[in-house]
């Protein structure tokens, strides 16, 4: 099967080899020296960016047959960047089928986007480290966005070539300090240029009043308060200045261990249960500590477990779900997928894609992480139990589970502005640890995890599932996984909001040193113009109808059902985790008595979870109330968007979702059209609605992964690998097979 086969891909047959070689320089080829030099683009720098190295008549490949073509220019690497600036741009700027981004172009690398970096010697791939005795002919640069740039240093000057190879590697791979990140280049250099966008009403969290909105707006202000006993991060500097605890819980309780074993909360649902967070208490060896332990842990949790008014739920992630290990494992596995370097690659691989795919794990591990969210959500809904999550420092897998919890209960947490202060709420106020998960400091790479982009993937899968549900779109979801790597907003370069403070010098007893004022990722108009930001919100988002329940219920459209695969039961591989060795038998002792009646068997566990899923799939989908995905096998599928954007064989022109997008907006905008005239008939003076984007009006001129792909790359028929036919069999078996043929929205 052609797991991977789409109509309108790109040349497969492997292309011979070119035994014509050039000795003619290519600026020799041009009659006039002199108009080459004067045709040099100009380099756009940010404000405190600085050029580093670069080298001229650097050819940049276009990723698709065997590499033989491409376009002329300068390489260059900054302190921010790095990019290349094309002597024949107009042949690459296409601002009318191109999803610009104002801060990084088409061809610029972030340095923290860079993923590896590989030379070719004598037609050998061998990935670049540290200092090199032997500069290669090519250079190849993987990005952790998926983007692969191939560049041609043949014709390029020897110290030039030294220059670009070990700036290059040195800048993207050598370790760094904190405050040497651009980060701070940026804001020093801006600091009177960084207006916040006041159409942005995102939730913070960093005051005690958005706190107290939040406890308000879930109704949780009853049995939980927000405190600021760690006001200045006196208490701890994993914690956030200002966070919410149950309301019996002693303020000095909370002092006692710097936060950890407090059940901080992170949400409440309707029926009053609420969901709780812990991290671990530190681990000790002395018995008179591990006493005072117990007994401090024992007094906190009869604050939180009152049956039969008030019951508790645990999950332990450290030790009964995923590890961090097995995460950043599938992902090194699944993202080769797609890292493919030219058309050639893509067709050999096309024919073992689905075999691939499914040894990378990474789908199961999506599939586990919404199907324990479903499991918190039937314990929260049906079972009305409050839910305690624990995890040694509460702020990775916590942050996943808690997140995609409230993404599927509360539907405010499904708008734009809901969703980025859910972000805020649980990761950022939640002490994930950005900087090191993102490896943006280059001083780990055992501390790179992608948790973040797990959890969007996991959104996705509802997105796409549900897209009546979702203020905002896939793109949107996309664009803000990129954005992990943009140093110029704050948000996803900190491991605590602590940390964060003090470098940002808001901590420092200086009066007289002003405090850097950074930009947040949720200010998208510095990304994107406004036609652009449109492409963010969903045309298809029902809005909550101003109506009472028991007239809204007969009205919504019931969801499309498929037939799908039996849930299968994943294993979960035992790992030590939040509770030692050392105090294992005293968490046993002190919560095993205690919750013994709430913990059933597993077979009871699958029972109500079964009943619980099977019911609400069996009923019509209310797009503002609880929302739970299909996880059945082939439910799962590949963000084929961010996966597969940057590769043309994966395109389908004029065809996939965005063909339905474009006819849905042209029939929105004739309504708007119709009711700007009868508005006009009663004299209204309102404003006028906002157009579709016109890059959205024709969509057999689009592709399948619009709004990423780069169509002028694109040929127009696949053809099938030579290295498959012997697997593949004769015609006629070719024919017997088309009706396996699978699309990728599919997978």
């Amino acid at each position: 099967m052609l797991g991977k086969g789409v109509v309108g891909g790109g040349g497969g047959t492997k292309v011979p080899k070119p035994s014509f070689v050039s000795y003619v320089r290519p600026e020799e080829i041009h009659t006039n020296e002199k108009e080459v030099t004067e045709k040099e683009v100009t380099l756009h720098l940010l404000p405190g960016e600085q050029l580093l190295c670069e080298a001229s008549t650097v050819l940049k490949y276009v990723q698709e047959d065997s590499c033989q073509r491409g376009i002329y220019g300068k390489l260059v690497c900054t302190d921010f960047k790095i990019a290349f600036l094309g002597d024949d741009e107009s042949a690459l700027d296409n601002d009318e089928t191109q999803f610009k981004n104002e801060v990084i172009g088409e061809n610029d690398i972030t340095l923290h986007c860079v993923d590896q970096i590989y030379g070719v010697f004598d037609e050998k791939k061998k990935p670049l480290f540290g200092q090199l005795k032997k500069y290669p002919e090519k250079l190849i640069i993987h990005c952790k966005d998926l983007r692969v740039f191939h560049f041609g240093l043949r014709y390029t000057k020897e110290e030039e070539v030294k220059r670009i190879v070990s700036g290059i590697i040195h800048h993207t791979q050598a370790p760094k300090l904190l405050k040497r990140l651009f980060l701070f280049s940026y804001a020093a250099a801006a600091q009177n240029n960084t207006a916040t966008d006041p159409k942005n009403h995102t939730v913070m969290f960093d005051t005690l009043k958005d706190w107290c909105w939040e406890l308000e707006r879930t109704k949780g202000n009853v049995k939980y308060k927000a405190v600021s006993v760690n006001e200045g991060y006196k208490v701890g500097e994993r914690l956030p200045a200002y966070f919410v605890v149950p309301t019996p819980l002693p303020e000095e309780d909370v002092r006692c261990f710097q936060g950890r074993g407090i059940p901080i909360w992170c949400w409440s649902c309707h029926n009053g249960c609420a969901l709780l967070k812990m991290s671990a208490l530190p681990k000790e060896q002395d018995d008179g500590l591990l006493q005072i332990q117990k007994s401090f842990l024992d007094g906190i949790y009869k604050t939180i477990h009152r049956p039969p008014y008030e019951i508790v739920k645990t999950e332990d992630l450290s030790s009964n779900f995923l590890s961090l290990q097995d995460i950043q494992t599938a992902y090194s596995k699944f993202k080769q997928l797609f890292l493919i370097d030219n058309s050639t690659e893509f067709w050999d691989t096309d024919i073992k894609w689905f075999s691939l795919l499914e040894s990378s794990s990474w789908l199961d591990i999506i599939r586990r992480c919404l199907k324990k969210a479903i499991e918190i959500t039937e314990c929260l809904e049906a079972q009305n139990m409050n839910v305690l999550l624990l995890e040694e420092n509460a702020s990775d897998l916590c942050c996943l589970l808690s997140s995609l919890v409230q993404v599927m209960m509360d539907p405010h947490c499904r708008t734009r502005v809901g969703f980025q202060s859910l972000v805020q709420k649980e990761w950022i106020m939640g002490g994930h640890c950005f900087l090191d998960r993102c490896n943006h400091l280059r001083q780990s790479d055992k501390e790179e995890v992608p948790v973040f982009l797990l959890f969007l993937d996991c959104v996705w899968q509802l997105v796409h599932q549900h897209p009546p549900a979702f203020d905002f779109t896939e793109t949107y979801l996309t664009v803000l996984s990129d954005s992990l790597y943009i140093p110029i907003f704050s948000t996803f370069f900190f491991n605590s909001p602590h940390q964060k403070d003090i470098n940002m010098g808001r901590e420092s007893q200086d009066a007289q040193s002003k405090p850097l004022n950074l930009l947040t990722v949720w200010d998208w108009s510095v990304q994107f113009e406004s036609k652009a930001q449109m492409l963010l919100k969903n045309p298809l988002y029902v809005e909550k109808p101003k109506l009472d329940k028991g007239q809204r219920k007969g009205t919504h459209l019931k969801h499309q059902r498929q037939l799908s695969l039996p849930l299968t039961q994943s294993k979960s591989s035992p790992k030590r985790g939040f509770f030692r060795e050392e105090t294992d038998h005293l968490i046993k002792n002190l919560l095993g008595r205690r919750i013994s009646k709430l913990i059933n068997s597993s077979d009871e566990l699958q029972d109500n979870f079964r009943e619980f899923y099977e019911s609400w799939h069996s009923k019509p989908t209310d797009y503002h109330g609880l929302l739970l995905p299909h996880i059945e096998g082939p439910e799962i599928k590949v963000w084929a968007q961010r996966y597969l954007r940057w590769i043309p064989e994966a395109q389908i022109l004029g065809g996939g979702r965005v063909a339905t997008m474009s006819k849905l907006l042209e029939m929105m905008e004739e309504v708007e059209h119709l009711q700007e005239k009868i508005d006009e008939r009663h004299h209204s003076q309102g404003a006028l609605p906002a157009e579709a984007p016109p890059l959205l009006r024709s969509s057999a001129r689009l592709s399948s992964l619009f709004p990423f792909a780069l169509l002028q790359r694109h040929s127009s028929k696949p053809v099938l690998p030579t290295s498959g036919w012997k697997a593949l069999g004769d015609e006629d078996d070719l024919a017997k097979r088309e009706d396996e043929f699978v699309d990728l929205g599919d997978v």
